[in-house]
């Protein structure tokens, strides 16, 4: 991975976005780099790309301490509340709020915080995520505490494309239902069906950066 890779696969992938119907506009690009060493994120802004996605409290603490550059954090992956306060100072939209103490702590830390409630597509409690029944009254509840609930966040159950796109329609329009502009669908193995189906925010890595390395303990 090396910075003329990066570019080059954030405008290959913004390509991918425009032919599956998207527009730059509207649908967002989330660097994803878990994994990857802090100069990925430097090269990811340098290609364009300010959204960046962590999915560990630790990793994004270590890589914003070591990256000069404007960078907006999402923390897209299951959060511990003692984790919290740790980076509540570096965190500009919480992708996986699914519960409302989580919330009520991201409140104390960070108020009127930008968030997206996570939605578990599938029947696995130990995925993160409020079941899509849910959602409705957690969205209230979080809206209650003075957060800024921008949208929802799910990642596509398993299973072929008719799966995930089944998946990202429930989001979108449980999102509609709900006047939430904001949904964050869409990987690497399945942006442009996420794209297509309404998305627009799709958290991109491995089509970025390639695989992750093996990085020194």
């Amino acid at each position: 991975m090396d910075a003329a890779s990066v570019h080059a696969n954030a405008d290959r992938a913004r390509e991918r976005i425009v032919a599956a119907g998207g527009d730059l506009a509207s649908v967002r690009i989330v660097a994803v780099t878990k994994g990857q060493r802090a100069e990925a994120v430097g090269a990811a802004v340098d290609a364009g790309l300010a959204d960046i996605g962590e999915n560990y409290a630790q990793e994004l603490t270590a890589k914003a301490g070591q990256v000069d550059a404007s960078v907006r954090w999402h923390f897209i992956g299951q959060l511990q509340r003692n984790k919290v306060r740790q980076i509540a100072h570096l965190v500009s939209v919480w992708q996986s709020v699914d519960r409302l103490r989580l919330g009520e702590v991201i409140a104390r830390h960070q108020p009127g915080a930008a968030v997206l409630v996570q939605v578990n597509l599938t029947d696995d409690p130990d995925r993160g995520g409020t079941k899509p029944g849910l959602a409705a009254g957690l969205v209230e509840g979080l809206q209650d505490l003075g957060l800024d609930v921008r949208g929802l966040m799910a990642v596509a159950p398993e299973g072929d494309e008719a799966t995930a796109r089944a998946g990202f329609q429930i989001v979108r329009d449980l999102a509609d239902k709900l006047s939430l502009p904001e949904r964050s669908i869409g990987m690497s193995n399945d942006f442009e069906a996420a794209v297509q189906e309404g998305s627009t925010m799709v958290r991109l890595g491995t089509v970025l950066f390639g695989s992750r390395p093996r990085l020194a303990p």
